[in-house]
């Protein structure tokens, strides 16, 4: 590993696992004969001012030892820097780290970012009508599966992985989380009353449901799902495709590649990305390729394991 990296420490990230892990990565790190600084973050600003200020300062890496939150925030604050962006995964969802193939378990991703290698991934874009723009990394969007991260990250928050997502969207479902569709998708028109609609950039969401099998985090192209009203016993029968190949073949979803979407909706409807609130509709996504550079697994040969890209 390169002398000038950083490690941040979000103490919060998966109910203080983070914190619990830091001597365990430093150890680990140190026996392997690097001597690396950690600095602790104090909220989701401090994570990207400290990313911002290390990349101007010279840092050529910047670890997050945290979760999804974590990794979005770091991420934001290396856009336009020449410095890439590493990931020790301690967060209870995991979903950027394992779409890119990381190990989750964080003494194995340090061995892993040892002989990890730079590669340039896209991020998606999301601009809103009160001028606010943000970005997501593995996947976002509105309505059942906003409201569900919404109330995971709240309600739910002790609840362990997966449960959490779960219960957020059951209960979210229950309260009648529907609304009228208006989207755009690279110039085509579709609109009907929606569930969810989502865009992913990689495969994972929600602590390991696979939302979006196809997606890619290098191709140019976010993967998106537009999912009508759908009955409890349909919801129901998708769960554990959704935990296992998420190859739903239902009538109700249409799936699509593209660069640029815009959902316009009957109300207000929560937007989300990389689980984190960003916004309410209607909103703007647009692909930005190549945005930054992420230390991603290699193979036995030295080759980038690409197929673990997504």
């Amino acid at each position: 590993m390169r002398p000038d990296t950083l490690i941040l420490v979000n103490p919060a990230a998966g109910q203080g696992r983070a914190r619990q892990q830091q001597a365990a990565v430093a150890d680990y790190l140190a026996a392997q004969g690097q001597r690396i600084e950690f600095s602790e973050t104090q909220d989701s600003e401090d994570v990207r001012q400290q990313a911002q200020d290390a990349a101007a300062g010279g840092v050529r890496l910047v670890v997050a030892l945290g979760g999804d939150g974590t990794v979005h925030h770091l991420i934001e604050g290396l856009l336009g820097t020449p410095a890439a962006a590493g990931i020790l995964p301690t967060g209870s969802g995991n979903d950027v780290a394992r779409s890119l193939g990381i190990p989750l378990d964080p003494i194995r991703a340090a061995d892993t970012l040892l002989r990890a290698h730079p590669h340039p991934i896209d991020i998606v874009r999301a601009r809103f009508a009160n001028a606010h723009t943000a970005h997501f990394i593995a996947a976002g969007g509105m309505g059942l599966d906003a409201e569900a991260a919404d109330r995971a990250n709240t309600i739910f928050r002790r609840w362990p992985g997966v449960t959490r997502y779960l219960a957020g969207a059951f209960t979210a479902f229950a309260d009648g989380a529907t609304f009228e569709l208006r989207a755009t998708l690279d110039g085509r028109s579709w609109s009907g009353r929606a569930l969810l609609a989502v865009v992913a950039n990689g495969p994972y969401y929600g602590s390991g449901v696979h939302i979006a099998p196809a997606a890619r985090m290098d191709d140019g192209y976010f993967d998106v799902l537009l999912v009508r009203d759908v009955s409890w016993a349909r919801l129901v029968e998708a769960i554990p495709i959704l935990l296992s190949s998420g190859d739903l073949r239902f009538q109700e979803i249409e799936r699509c590649r593209c660069r640029s979407l815009r959902l316009e909706t009957d109300r207000p409807v929560k937007v989300h990305g990389d689980g984190e609130f960003l916004g309410e509709s209607p909103a703007q996504f647009e692909i930005v390729p190549k945005a930054v550079c992420v230390m991603v697994p290699r193979l036995s040969d030295g080759a980038i394991d690409r197929e673990r890209l997504g």
